[in-house]
């Protein structure tokens, strides 16, 4: 929570925020327990940088991958941001460890009779890329394995990864124009990323388990403490008082137990709102009967105890009775009820918030 920025969690529903994050991965540390190295994902920010002025300018970014993984990597990213004015040329190309070289892309960048500030992303999937891939390798007499981009590039003759260093190559040319590359990123997917992995979004799940540990514990806290404090009073004063006041407000807790909780759960947060605190109050409404069941049937055998009876002969109220004789009792079944009650209550709100 201390080195993870706030703005992070807020823009937990933002796509855009995620991209360059890995699709379902798994967690970093799986690779310590497999036989197969799994390809981890990679974000290169710094490449080395190369220009040359002249009447054709050339800035080339040039970013360097050992892959030693066994498996091909989930897709591969190439975002920039550059500021020219024209219309410069970019390339993109890469050198695999066999030394063959292959361009993946060739193309102008839109149109500016001023200088402007162009950003923007190319992908493995994209058509454009895989189509050169599988052109560059049939010059060199290398077939093309898989329909993925990715597997084009990162296979050897056989269709299996071939290991090594690759070079990609990153030209950008301008003729007599102002041409400059502000900011270059190489994003090489992997399959395993971070403590936890992501989710189909590409969202980082530790994040997501930071930003939702306080809400969950502060729900299935509050509900399951509130939930045995309200079935403790409530079980102890019907079975200390006994008979009809017994009888009248067990019943009342038996048409509460019968209720369906989870539709009226779902039908009264889609109807009235979906605030936190609404969703307490609601959890503590269904939460409170099975407590209550059991506090009465030990206030039941509490009360016919000597000391409940002499404090009864020496006039003490029914209210001193019951929370100075009788709910110390219960004390050891309170706490354990609360700590049971947490982990439902945050099932439950779970459950709720998928639904």
């Amino acid at each position: 929570v201390i080195t993870i920025p706030i703005d992070t969690f807020k823009q937990w529903n933002n796509p855009n925020n995620w991209i360059s994050y890995p699709k379902t991965s798994v967690p970093a540390w799986t690779n310590y327990f497999t036989a197969e190295k799994i390809p981890e994902h990679i974000i290169m920010e710094n490449p080395i940088t190369v220009s040359q002025e002249d009447t054709i300018s050339v800035t080339s970014h040039q970013f360097n991958v050992n892959f030693v993984y066994d498996d091909f990597p989930n897709d591969f990213i190439y975002e920039f941001t550059t500021e020219y004015s024209g219309s410069p040329l970019l390339q993109i190309s890469i050198i695999r460890p066999d030394q063959s070289k292959i361009l993946l892309l060739s193309t102008s960048l839109p149109y500016s009779e001023t200088i402007n500030v162009h950003h923007e992303r190319f992908f493995s999937a994209d058509n454009i890329i895989k189509k050169n891939a599988q052109i560059q390798l049939a010059k060199i007499n290398s077939e093309s394995y898989g329909i993925l981009g990715e597997e084009i590039i990162f296979a050897d003759n056989d269709g299996h990864v071939l290991k090594g260093n690759y070079l990609f190559l990153v030209n950008l040319y301008g003729v007599e124009e102002y041409v400059k590359i502000l900011d270059s990123k190489l994003i090489l997917g992997g399959k395993t990323f971070g403590m936890m992995g992501t989710d189909e979004l590409r969202r980082d799940l530790a994040v997501g388990l930071l930003w939702g540990t306080p809400l969950a514990l502060f729900i299935g806290i509050t509900v399951a403490v509130g939930s045995v404090i309200m079935g403790l009073i409530y079980g102890v004063y019907a079975g200390f008082k006994g008979k009809k006041t017994d009888d009248a407000l067990m019943r009342f807790n038996d048409v509460i137990y019968a209720l369906p909780a989870l539709p009226f759960l779902i039908i009264l947060a889609v109807t009235i709102s979906n605030s936190i605190f609404l969703m307490v109050g609601f959890l503590l409404i269904f939460s409170w009967v099975g407590i209550a069941k059991v506090s009465r049937s030990m206030a039941l055998q509490i009360k016919t105890r000597q000391y409940v009876e002499a404090s009864k002969v020496m006039g003490q109220t029914n209210s001193k009775i019951i929370f100075k004789h009788i709910i110390p009792q219960l004390l050891p079944y309170t706490f354990a009820s609360i700590a049971i009650s947490v982990p439902a209550a945050i099932t439950t709100e779970a459950g709720l918030s998928f639904l």
